[in-house]
C-alpha cells in the first residue's frame, strides 16, 4: 500500500488520504483523521458518587455532562494521561488508578483509541484547567448517572461507554 498523502495538519490531529485496494482490485480513496489517543477517567468519590464534569464543548455548542478525559501528549502512557487529566480538570488526585477498557471512538473515520481508567482513593486539590476550558465538577450517584444516560442527558460517547462498562462488569462484581 502506498504512503498516505497528508492533506491537513492541525495542532492536535492530521488528516491523511489513502488509496486502498478493494476486493475488485480497484483503489478506493479513504480519508483518515489521525489522533494520538486519549484517556478517560471514571473517578469514584469516597461516598460512592461518580465525579462527572459539566464541560462546554464548542464543536457541538453545548455543555455536556461527561467524565474527565484528554488526549495523550507525545507518546505519554495512557495511565499518566489519565492521572494528569483527572488532576487538571477536577483537582482530584487518584490514590489508585485501574485500567477498565480500551475502545475506538469513531473507527469509520479516525484511529482514536480511548483508554478508560477507574480512579479511587481520591484526594481533592487545586485544578489546573486550561484558560479556555469551561468546566465544573458535577458529582452524582452512579444510579443517577445511569438514568441520565437513559434519559438522553448524557450524550458523550466516552462517558456512556465507560459508565455502562463499569456498571455491568466492575461495580456488580465488587
Amino acid at each position: 500500500m502506498a504512503q498516505p498523502k497528508i492533506i491537513f495538519t492541525a495542532k492536535r490531529f492530521t488528516v491523511e488520504q489513502h488509496d486502498v485496494p478493494g476486493r475488485d482490485g480497484k483503489n478506493r480513496r479513504y480519508d483518515r483523521i489521525v489522533l494520538p489517543g486519549a484517556a478517560v477517567v471514571l473517578p469514584i468519590l469516597g461516598d460512592g458518587r461518580v465525579l462527572l464534569i459539566s464541560n462546554h464543548r464548542f464543536a457541538v455548542g453545548q455543555t455536556l455532562l461527561e467524565l474527565p478525559a484528554g488526549m495523550l501528549d507525545g507518546g505519554e502512557p495512557p495511565i499518566e494521561c489519565a492521572r494528569r487529566e483527572l488532576c487538571e480538570e477536577t483537582g482530584y488526585r487518584a490514590g489508585k488508578l485501574e485500567p477498565l477498557l480500551s475502545f475506538f471512538s469513531t473507527p469509520g473515520m479516525c484511529n482514536e483509541e480511548l483508554h478508560a481508567f477507574l480512579a479511587t482513593e481520591l484526594v481533592s486539590g487545586e485544578t489546573s484547567r486550561e484558560p479556555g476550558e469551561q468546566i465544573e465538577n458535577t458529582p452524582m450517584k452512579v444510579e443517577a448517572a445511569l438514568e441520565a444516560i437513559g434519559a438522553g442527558r448524557i450524550k458523550d460517547a466516552k462517558t456512556i461507554v465507560t459508565l455502562l462498562y463499569y456498571d455491568r462488569y466492575v461495580r456488580k462484581a465488587r
